[in-house]
């Protein structure tokens, strides 16, 4: 297999992971977030805050937000930003728009309503996370606010992380902002309005997502990203060596070696590799 063949297969299954890390992503907003009437950070809580107050889809203002800031950051980041956030923007918004119709409301029911906000928020938050920790782990990006935070720090010697957390925050406060919700009984008849306690319980629980967010995308990226040093005893090496380097793209260092107790010299590979690549290096050995 040539490297070209080889870098087209990796490119075809970096978009079906990302397609997948997507899916993860909306399905966190679908089941656990949006029917709870909750709001949480980025483009996506500011659709969700759009949805609550002016019955707008998220499919449509996800899409539309991202395609602003995307022209935006085309202009200052250069026509080299992110094709593969382009490609997520826009299944995001298609996901958004489709995946909805083919969840049960029985099922919302009984696995997110019933079980409280709370842990509504945590699962929410931690599918989220784990949707754009699979996003990044393959270059790309579901946009929103990252795109913002890109731009700001060209510019100004800021943390991304932090603005990113001071525009999360923001977003979730200003849930405030929309009207507050008709409270209904059993029979479908309104009986009140949401108290300000209720509402700024809303933004707590909006606060605890972002929480869960951040943490399950830092455990998800430091866990793909970190990386094992491998030595290899093989009489072999070199058929080894060959494979490593062109079947897996990976560099190998060649030692000399010499076995003590039966005193014969040989050679010894090392390999440092993602542990994500380690099942095809094992392969390769094998």
């Amino acid at each position: 297999m040539d490297k070209r063949t080889i870098k087209i297969l990796g490119e075809i299954k970096a978009y079906f992971v990302i397609t997948l890390g997507l899916l993860c992503y909306v399905l966190g907003w679908d089941v656990f977030l949006i029917p709870n009437n909750m709001v949480g950070g980025g483009v996506t809580g500011i659709s969700a805050i759009l949805l609550y107050a002016l019955k707008v889809p998220v499919s449509i203002s996800f899409f539309c937000i991202n395609l602003i800031l995307l022209s935006i950051a085309l202009k200052v980041l250069g026509k080299g930003f992110g094709v593969k956030t382009v490609y997520a923007i826009i299944a995001a918004s298609i996901m958004f728009q489709i995946v909805p119709h083919y969840i049960p409301q029985a099922f919302i029911e009984e696995i997110a309503i019933k079980n409280g906000k709370l842990l509504c928020a945590i699962f929410g938050g931690v599918m989220s996370g784990l949707g754009i920790g699979v996003c990044f782990s393959q270059g790309g990006s579901t946009g929103g606010t990252d795109i913002i935070a890109l731009m700001i720090t060209k510019y100004r010697n800021v943390s991304p992380g932090k603005i990113l957390l001071l525009i999360d925050i923001f977003i979730i406060a200003s849930s405030l902002l929309v009207p507050a919700k008709d409270i209904v009984d059993a029979s479908g008849a309104v009986i009140g309005k949401e108290s300000i306690g209720q509402r700024l319980a809303t933004i707590l629980y909006g606060y605890i997502l972002i929480g869960a967010v951040s943490y399950t995308l830092d455990l998800y990226l430091s866990g793909t990203r970190q990386s094992l040093q491998l030595f290899i005893f093989s009489q072999k090496y070199g058929e080894i060596a060959d494979s490593v380097l062109n079947n897996i793209g990976h560099g190998v260092t060649v030692f000399d070696g010499q076995g003590w107790y039966t005193k014969r010299e040989n050679k010894v590979l090392m390999v440092i590799i993602r542990k994500t690549d380690l099942p095809a290096l094992y392969k390769v050995v094998k």
